[in-house]
This record gives C-alpha cells, sequence and structure tokens, in this order.
C-alpha cells in the first residue's frame, strides 16, 4: 500500500471514529455508532499492517501478535459477565498505558527513529517521549489499581498518606529535574537513567492517586483513566508520527475529560477534588451520619407478595436500577415484570443516574442487554419531576444515588449531589441484601421513612417470586 493510499484510509478511519463517538451518544444508536467505530479500526489497522513502514520480515510477527491479542480478545468477549464490564474496562485501560510506555522506551533506544532530525527537532521528540511515557506509566498503574478496587481485590476505602500532596509535588519537581537531564543527556544510557526514574515516580503516582479515591468516585476514575488513555495514545502518535493515532488519542481523551466533567458534576463534586481523594469507604456496614446519629425511624419490610400486589395495583411505575441489580444479574427478570406490567396497562419507566453503578452507562448497557425499550429509560433530570405522581418507585440494588440526605443534611458527605427523589412517590420500595451502607459509606434515612418498605434479600429471587405472584394473577 503506498503512502497516499495510507493516508487516505487513515482520513476514512477518522471520519468513521468522529461519527461512532455521534452514534455512542444516544442509546437508539449506539449500535451504529459501534459498528462504525469497528470498521474505522479495521481500516486503520489494515492501513498501518499493509502500509509504507512495515516490511516484508517483520509482516509475520505483526500478524503473529495480531492473532494472539485477537483470541486474548474474543476470549475475554465470551467468558467475562456483564457485571464485570467496569474492572475490564480498566484493565482495558492500563494496557494502553502500557503499551504508550513500551512504544517510547523502543522508540528512544531506536537510533533510526531520530536519526534524521535537526537538533531542535530532536529536542522536541525527546520531550514527546518523555511525556508518552509519563501518561502512559501513570495509566498503566492507575488503571491496575482500579481493576482490583472495582473487582474487589483491593478495599474501596480511601488510602490517606500524611502530607499526600506535599508527597505528588515532591515526586512533580523530580520528573522535571530528571526531564531536564533527559533532553540534556549525551548519550542512550544516561537518558535512559532518567527516563528509568521518571517512570518509576510516575508508576507510583497512579498507584497513590487511585489508591487515595474513595469507592463512592469510582465512575469518574473509570471515565478519568479512559481520558489519560487517550492522551497516553496521542502521545504516542506523536512519538511515531502517526496522525491517525494522533487524532484518534485525542477524541478519547478529550470525549473521557468531558465525561469525567460530566460525572463531577452528576456528584456535585469538583474533579480536583476527586482527585485529591477520600470520598467513599467501600461500603460494609451501616454506616452513621456525618453526626454519628443514625436516622429516626423504623424499618418497614414488605414480601414479595405484598410487592406484586402493589406494583398491580399502580397505574405509574419507576424503576431505579443500580449495581445491586448488575450483581444479582436481575436485568432480564426486571424485563419480564415490565413487559407483564405494561401488558396490564401500567406505565413503567426506568430512571437512572450518572453515576449508577460502576462506570459510565452501565445501568443503560444492563437493561439493553435485557432488551428494555430505549424510549422507557429516562436520564435523572427527564424523570425526577414525575416521582410525585409516580404510585411506586421501586429501588434495586441502588443506595447513594437515591439517598435523600444530599438535600436534607448540610453536614453529609454526599451533599449538594444530585439523587433521584424516589421518596417523594406514594410508595417506595427498596430493594437490598441487608441494610448496610452504600459504596459511599453514608447511611440513607430513606430506609426509615413512612412511605417506604425494605423487600430484603437477593435481587434476582425476589424479583422472580414477584414476577411468579403477578403471572399467577
Amino acid at each position: 500500500m503506498s503512502q497516499s493510499l495510507a493516508t487516505v484510509a487513515y482520513l476514512g478511519a477518522t471520519i468513521l471514529f468522529i461519527l461512532s463517538l455521534g452514534g455512542l451518544s444516544h442509546p437508539e444508536s449506539s449500535r451504529r455508532g459501534n459498528v462504525y467505530g469497528m470498521l474505522g479500526m479495521t481500516i486503520a489497522v489494515a492501513a498501518t499492517v499493509f502500509g509504507p513502514h512495515v516490511t516484508a520480515a517483520g509482516l509475520p510477527w505483526i500478524i503473529g501478535a495480531m492473532v494472539v491479542g485477537g483470541s486474548i480478545g474474543v476470549y475475554a468477549a465470551r467468558v467475562v459477565k456483564m457485571t464485570q464490564m467496569p474492572e475490564l474496562v480498566a484493565l482495558m485501560h492500563s494496557l494502553v498505558g502500557l503499551a504508550a510506555m513500551l512504544v517510547g522506551f523502543a522508540n528512544y533506544i531506536d537510533p533510526a527513529a531520530s536519526a534524521h532530525f535537526a537538533p531542535a527537532e530532536k529536542t522536541i521528540h525527546q520531550v514527546e517521549v518523555y511525556i508518552g511515557i509519563l501518561i502512559g506509566a501513570v495509566t498503566f498503574s492507575g488503571s491496575v489499581i482500579a481493576f482490583g478496587k472495582l473487582a474487589g481485590k483491593i478495599g474501596g476505602k480511601p488510602m490517606l498518606l500524611p502530607a499526600r500532596h506535599w508527597i505528588n509535588l515532591a515526586g512533580l519537581l523530580v520528573v522535571l529535574w530528571f526531564g531536564r537531564d533527559f533532553l540534556h543527556a549525551q548519550s542512550i544510557d544516561a537518558g535512559m537513567t532518567a527516563l528509568t526514574v521518571m517512570t518509576v515516580i510516575a508508576l507510583l503516582f497512579g498507584i497513590h492517586m487511585v489508591m487515595a479515591i474513595g469507592g463512592a468516585d469510582m465512575p469518574v476514575v473509570v471515565s478519568m483513566l479512559n481520558s489519560y488513555s487517550g492522551w497516553a495514545a496521542a502521545a504516542t502518535g506523536f512519538m511515531l508520527s502517526n496522525d491517525l493515532l494522533i487524532v484518534t488519542g485525542a477524541l478519547v481523551g478529550s470525549s473521557g475529560a468531558i465525561l469525567s466533567y460530566i460525572m463531577c458534576r452528576a456528584m456535585n463534586r469538583q474533579f480536583v477534588s476527586v482527585i485529591a481523594g477520600g470520598f467513599g469507604t467501600g461500603g460494609g456496614a451501616a454506616a452513621a451520619g456525618a453526626s454519628g446519629e443514625q436516622p429516626a425511624g423504623e424499618v418497614q419490610p414488605i414480601s414479595a407478595t405484598e410487592t406484586a400486589e402493589l406494583l398491580r395495583e399502580a397505574k405509574s411505575v419507576i424503576i431505579v436500577p443500580g449495581y445491586g441489580m448488575a450483581v444479582a444479574q436481575a436485568q432480564h427478570t426486571v424485563y419480564e415484570i415490565t413487559r407483564l406490567l405494561r401488558e396490564k396497562g401500567v406505565e413503567v419507566r426506568f430512571g437512572i443516574h450518572p453515576v449508577a453503578g460502576r462506570m459510565p452507562g452501565h445501568m443503560n448497557v444492563l437493561l439493553a442487554e435485557a432488551k428494555v425499550p430505549y424510549d422507557i429509560v429516562l436520564e435523572m433530570d427527564e424523570i425526577n419531576a414525575d416521582f410525585p405522581a409516580t404510585d411506586v418507585a421501586m429501588v434495586i440494588g441502588a443506595n447513594d444515588i437515591v439517598n435523600p440526605a444530599a438535600q436534607d443534611d448540610p453536614a453529609s458527605p454526599i451533599a449538594g449531589m444530585p439523587v433521584l427523589e424516589v421518596w417523594k412517590a406514594r410508595t417506595s420500595i427498596v430493594m437490598k441484601r441487608s441494610m448496610a451502607s452504600g459504596y459511599a459509606g453514608v447511611d440513607n434515612p430513606l430506609f426509615y421513612k413512612d412511605n417506604n418498605r425494605m423487600l430484603f434479600g437477593d435481587a434476582r429471587k425476589m424479583l422472580e417470586e414477584v414476577l411468579g405472584v403477578l403471572r399467577a394473577g
């Protein structure tokens, strides 16, 4: 393939990637967006593999690596459960960071990579290498820690070291110092010393940064690491003088940054405060409020049969899914209940909080998998005003996103966070395994409200009992 044909192919792939992002902005066009993305990536890979920069001797190695990598990807796609998607995404981000690191080191030690550069161009290239490895290292180690937290292998409680901000500042100054040494290195060996020191510091910073972020902020962390992986890819594109990689990385990086901003706004959090860490304990036991006191009132349990009766008699129902639904893999049962109620003339809709689950769009993906119609799945801003006119609001495994303390308790850690106002419905039903706090570790006064009922047990098992009663009736 000639250089001009490869350039045209890259241009076509870039257009397809832009169309892909546009398609992914709405559930109804997301499938088309995925098709555009896959087609664009196929064109990009083909143009690179068969382009003018790949020799015949290197082609078998590239094809072999693609077969191995593709096989791993196919295997992961077949065995990874939908509930494991957040940690899988974090793991994929780590691979992007690792690739940026390896490409940076390989590019630096390859004399041919910068042999044709003038002195000024060589300096710019070295800056690209240094920054690319820096971003890649932070992305790699941070994503590995995020994977551990999302998979439950590392606790969600933030690790807050004494003087942690001063430690980060000291690390930044050391990175800048060795960056100067790297640019003035007289040999590859001397430059490798500076690169190695910087890489170790960047890896430690990525670990420290994500370890300091609490479990409640993990959806923001996932989108933030997505942004980092994009910038790492863009830096790799500069190193390799690959325009497509630069554009693609910039698209991923900027879209991830915008998504992080949206997620922070949905949690009433500042992006800097998320990076600073400290919000969220990982849940577990029932947590007290900010004052150390439990909310007043008594919990009123409800049975599956009574829940089915309430749903049958209702004219309007809003279902609020959370991570508990994902863990129980109850989305298909939820769809069957929804279908049955709609056939009986009940208006059923879903209210989705931007940070429900463990990653952006987590609940939307689960409901789409269960074939829940897109038009009844509404975002928080679209449905919040409808709760006062709703007969039953059913919360399935969600906690923090329906916590009235965000509005009523200025001292609460989640004060000011926009939440789904399920307590304004005539009756709210919360499905939980126990009275344990949510991912933010904050107790929920909703459980003790007079119009609230608690349906305890595994979400899938309880919903199947509800479905059985509805079918029998």
